[in-house]
């Protein structure tokens, strides 16, 4: 029988390094028979796999908890985890009026974070600038050296086409038509970056880290300044085709509405976005930012709360579609407006469970998302982190290759 050509096996076992690697960043410290169960590779690949990813430095050996039992009553395997120290990531958030960029080791434990205000929408390069400046500031702080980074994250308020890499929403960032922030960024940092829009980060974010851990079809709404949804199904963001999926903030609601701008009327977001609620109010209130307007319904303001609730009840409409369509088993629902707790929270319910079909309504538990203004960072960290198996699997070969050469 004819052997595969050096270049093949090569990239074979790439492949199934890439595989026990990810494996290891997902379940931490566990036995090569479960690597071995969860990847589909042999025993012996798997055993020999792990003896290059220990000779490299990436893994290392666990005591087993002595407690616990092996599979036929003995005692359990060693176990094998990867060095946390072996690599860092990069999470970046662009908001439309902040930066946020967080650093943190291979099992997530946060190193540095740091947020400066800035005008995105209309500034791409001085944004994409403050934002490298600030990543590469952290990471000095943190003592991690650029050649350790192993990915960035990236989380931007708008739409990227995923077959061409460029940002194409005129109406969301004026300034980054055209651009390729991938490319940008990697320019600025030197480092290999992935994104995607801050909804999907941000849903990303509550399922690595917050309330929607656990569940396998994720939807989660972000009520801010815009409405966006991310879905993530069985841990992997659903983008569409070309990266549009879960514009939901531009449903129509009211075909008469408010001119969006998007170009429609009575789009979602018109009606009930932050600043749309505020400016309900301005007649009777005055000039209102969002927070003062949820501190008055915390304070009980009739007007304040009155609007709360009716956009709870419009958000909840939309979102019974939303079950309807995609049967997700939880709603997670983050952004500024979601700090208004019960008051949106119980018509948004109520609405699910009103116009829903029943048995779509029975299955989705609706919950309030727990990280707030730090979904999106870290859901740019857990962004990288999903990718990082390949960069790993990449040091490996390299030093694997520098030993047998030596």
């Amino acid at each position: 029988m004819a052997s595969l050509p050096t270049g093949s096996l090569e990239s074979l076992r790439a492949r199934n390094s890439r595989l026990v690697i990810d494996v290891l960043r997902r379940q931490g410290a566990v036995s090569r028979a479960e690597i071995a169960r969860q990847t589909g590779l042999s025993r012996s690949t798997v055993s020999s796999l792990v003896t290059d990813l220990q000779d490299t430095g990436l893994v290392h050996e666990r005591e087993p908890d002595a407690s616990r039992r092996g599979p036929e009553g003995g005692r359990p395997g060693v176990l094998v985890a990867l060095d946390q120290s072996a690599g860092a990531l990069v999470g970046i958030d662009f908001g439309h009026d902040h930066v946020s960029v967080a650093i943190a080791n291979l099992g997530y434990e946060i190193l540095a974070e740091r947020t400066i205000e800035i005008e995105v929408d209309d500034a791409a390069a001085e944004s994409l600038d403050a934002a490298a400046a600030l990543a590469l500031e952290e990471l000095k702080g943190a003592g991690v050296e650029i050649a350790r980074v192993l990915g960035a994250g990236v989380g931007i308020p708008g739409p990227v086409d995923r077959k061409t890499g460029l940002v194409r929403s005129q109406p969301i960032l004026p300034s980054w038509v055209g651009l390729d922030p991938v490319a940008e960024m990697q320019d600025r940092l030197g480092v290999r970056v992935h994104i995607d829009n801050d909804a999907n980060v941000g849903a990303l974010g509550e399922c690595t880290f917050g309330a929607g851990q656990g569940h396998r079809v994720v939807a989660y709404v972000r009520l801010s300044a815009g409405i966006g949804l991310g879905m993530v199904f069985d841990g992997v963001p659903f983008r569409g085709a070309h990266g549009i999926a879960g514009e939901i903030g531009h449903v129509l609601v009211d075909p008469n509405g408010p001119i969006c701008r998007c170009g429609n009327r009575g789009c979602l977001e018109t009606l009930v976005a932050g600043p749309a609620l505020c400016e309900l109010l301005r007649r009777s209130h005055g000039e209102l930012t969002v927070a003062q307007l949820l501190q008055r319904a915390e304070e009980n303001d009739p007007g304040c709360r009155r609007v709360v609730q009716d956009a709870g009840r419009v958000i909840g409409r939309a979102l019974a579609d939303v079950c309807n369509y995609l049967n997700p088993d939880a709603i997670v629902i983050g952004g500024q407006l979601a700090t208004a707790g019960e008051l949106l929270m119980e018509p948004l319910t109520a609405a699910i469970e009103q116009f829903a079909l029943p048995a779509a309504a029975e299955g989705v538990s609706v919950l309030p998302g727990v990280l707030h203004e730090r979904a999106e960072v870290l859901g740019a960290l857990a962004l990288a982190g999903a990718n990082s198996a390949e960069a790993l699997t990449v040091q490996v070969n390299t030093m694997s290759q520098t030993r047998r050469s030596t």
